[in-house]
């Protein structure tokens, strides 16, 4: 599933341009903003630059405790002046804190409070279009991009319309809209995080599609542009699992767990050691899992869907997964809330509740193979085999190795289909 979060090229703008190129040197880029506001603690320009570098800390380095850093700076950049751009820009950073904190109605009311001081900033409607996405609301989202379609260069809205286009069944566009951001992109940051971040968007559209050697060569292209990144490694990792190379993607995922240990790291990484026949290493890796999904109060918002799906992928606290996705539902409404609404549902017995979650899940034609995967077992469920032969065969011819364990899992209950039929 593509994760989406503010570009990297919107972050230069609101950062001042801090650190662009060296994107490695982003403590050191910290260390000299803060020495700024240490020498002049009244000065709120120099507080939004300091949020700003927090914030690109915090994509680079996958730490969500530098969101708060950042937004006690917006904050008090906001004590010090009130109207303007200035304090529009201080609205505008927080609104991306809330939306990186999954605190998505706080986000728009930041992006209209950054819109009413400052009619002619253009950033606040690219995060109003990101939460509106989000919340499910893909045609006010559309709207709010189309707003900046007229921008030159990266802050073009280009990844983000791709984004929409693909979850509306329209790959073809997204992949060649991602591309063009990606050069957009490259002209304006020929390396760090936000180049990597596009990079890497584009290695998820392209393996959503089946072809794993542009997504490999997408995501090796990312951690040239900034070694080291998480999420490139990760993607690689998946790569590799889907070839069969199950070690080389193990060395991967750990790679990725040493930068920051996402839930879904840890869960990918169970699942390759389930593979390898490794049971006790991947019982580690999955209770890593819940212990990182329960860390923090912050933890127990942000990582509430992948908690609640990989309860349900492994039947585990099956009561619990439900709960989780349902408080999900509340705080965002997009498809794939529904679609771990449903397959928590499915899971605990209720597949006639989990086929009314899944249609909204699949409202928009998603070519995403996790989807349909999910709607042919509640199909199968039911006992509606025509439909769940249909969901399982398209799912397989959208991307035959979409999951390490249930690609598996699709082929056999579809043969089990057709052999009845």
């Amino acid at each position: 599933m593509l994760r989406w979060v503010l570009t990297g090229a919107a972050l230069v703008l609101l950062a001042g341009g801090v650190g662009s190129a060296q994107e490695r040197a982003s403590d050191q880029t910290l260390r000299f903003l803060q020495s700024r506001v240490a020498a002049d603690p009244d000065d709120p320009l120099a507080h939004n630059r300091l949020a700003g570098a927090y914030i690109r800390k915090a994509r680079e380095s996958g730490d969500i405790t530098y969101y708060g850093l950042a937004e006690q700076t917006a904050q008090r950049s906001l004590q010090l002046v009130s109207r303007g751009q200035v304090a529009a820009q201080a609205s505008t950073l927080l609104a991306v804190v809330h939306l990186a904190r999954h605190e998505f109605r706080d986000a728009l009311s930041s992006v209209r409070t950054a819109l009413d001081l400052d009619p002619s900033e253009q950033t606040p409607q690219a995060i109003a279009g990101d939460v509106l996405v989000e919340l499910g609301d893909y045609d006010e989202a559309e709207r709010a991009y189309a707003r900046l379609a007229g921008l030159d260069g990266p802050r073009r809205p280009d990844a983000r319309m791709a984004y929409v286009k693909f979850l509306r069944g329209d790959t073809t566009a997204a992949v060649a809209g991602m591309r063009e951001a990606i050069a957009r992109v490259g002209m304006s940051t020929p390396v760090g995080e936000p180049l990597a971040w596009t990079r890497v968007q584009l290695g998820h559209l392209l393996r959503a599609t089946g072809d794993l050697a542009g997504a490999d060569a997408a995501y090796k292209d990312a951690g040239a542009a900034l070694p080291g990144y998480h999420p490139a490694l990760a993607g690689a990792a998946a790569v590799q699992g889907a070839r069969g190379h199950l070690q080389n993607a193990a060395d991967l995922y750990r790679k990725a767990l040493d930068v920051v240990p996402l839930p879904e790291y840890a869960a990918a990484l169970g699942d390759v050691y389930t593979r390898l026949g490794r049971t006790a290493e991947a019982g580690k890796q999955y209770a890593l899992v819940e212990y990182i999904g329960r860390l923090s109060a912050l933890n127990r918002t942000v990582y509430n869907r992948e908690l609640a799906l990989f309860y349900a992928d492994h039947d585990r606290h099956l009561p619990q997964a439900l709960e989780l996705a349902r408080k999900e539902l509340e705080a965002r409404r997009d498809i794939y809330s529904y679609d771990v609404l449903a397959w928590a549902l499915y899971k605990n017995g209720r597949a006639r509740e989990a086929q009314a979650a899944m249609a909204e899940a699949l409202r928009l034609g998603t070519p995403d193979a996790r989807l349909f995967f999910h709607a042919g077992m509640i199909h199968r469920a039911l006992g509606d085999h025509d439909r769940a032969r249909e969901a399982l065969s398209r799912a397989l011819r959208l991307n035959p190795r979409f999951h390490l364990l249930h690609a598996q899992v699709a082929t056999s209950v579809l043969a089990e289909l057709q052999a009845r039929r």
